[in-house]
């Protein structure tokens, strides 16, 4: 399938994109992807942007500000507002793209790209349909009450690394993934994903510490309430907190579907092909029917 790398900015930076494209004559249904934090285009967000390209849609997947190809300072800052904001956009350089149908755009988000575009699409009425795949529901107040001293520790770091960053324009980093130091994840499946499997040029193992300050408080569960498009749920019992996606669904007013996956674990749904099939294939059907 065709790939058409396109650019556009976000508040004087370079965003950096792929557009995956069907074969076939154009316009294209469409939807924009995203994916878990500190990831690249040419991980898990460009593997189903492939896969779905592959049935029929234009599949958008893009390097965040602060990330891979595209631009902002500091690197490797996961900055949730930011990270709303280029999805934002991205859904406009979407629906302006030639070769795509701008009445029919949907998003499918993986891992924590589905909390950052449930926020991002709440209030728009050009996305038609919300596909949900392995998503991160993070739910603060459960997090905060579950270690109270260690949440706000870790938010304390950030802060006192951004009052660094702001007075001497030094960024604090950690590894985005490690088994053996502090870091941003630290289990041994997105060790073998990020460093191994889907190690890319454009990733950088790297987290900054300043991030904490604000990513720690990214509440994904507040978002459920103005979800009020068609919603298509894939998740499993080996998925992150299965708990937490029932929630969210719940907290789903409109209308909506829950289709259990089934995986080893969080990381295979990235990337292993009878997985990522099957995914693609159920997105791609509920898409069909609703966009």
């Amino acid at each position: 399938m065709p790939i058409r790398r396109i650019e556009f900015e976000v508040a004087g930076d370079t965003v950096v994109g792929d557009l995956h494209l069907p074969n076939g004559e154009w316009p294209f249904p469409a939807v924009v992807t995203g994916g878990p934090m500190t990831s690249v285009k040419e991980q898990v967000t460009g593997t189903y942007a492939a896969a779905l390209a592959d049935r029929g849609f234009a599949a958008l997947a893009i390097d965040h500000r602060y990330y891979g190809e595209s631009g902002g300072q500091p690197r490797q800052y996961e900055f949730y507002p930011h990270k709303i904001e280029d999805l934002k956009a991205t859904i406009d350089a979407l629906a302006a793209q030639p070769d795509v149908d701008e009445t029919r755009l949907g998003a499918v988000g993986i891992c924590l790209g589905s909390g950052y575009l449930a926020h991002a699409i709440k209030a728009r009425s050009d996305i038609r349909a919300f596909v949900a795949i392995a998503g991160y529901y993070r739910d603060v107040p459960a997090m905060m009450a579950e270690d109270p001293q260690g949440f706000q520790d870790r938010v304390e770091q950030g802060r006192e690394a951004r009052e660094v960053h702001e007075a001497t324009g030094e960024v604090a980093m950690i590894p985005a993934v490690s088994l053996e130091q502090d870091a941003a994840m630290t289990l041994q499946s997105t060790y073998d994903y990020y460093a191994e499997r889907a190690a890319h040029p454009n990733y950088k193992n790297a987290f900054s510490v300043m991030s904490r300050e604000h990513f720690l408080q990214f509440d994904v569960q507040s978002a459920a309430p103005d979800l009020r498009l068609p919603f298509l749920q894939l998740h499993g019992p080996n998925a992150l907190n299965p708990a937490w996606a029932d929630k969210f669904f719940r907290a789903v007013p409109g209308e909506k579907q829950q289709v259990s996956l089934l995986s080893k674990g969080q990381t295979d749904i990235y990337d292993d092909p009878g997985i990522v099939a099957d995914a693609s294939d159920q997105a791609a059907d509920f898409l069909r029917n609703v966009l």
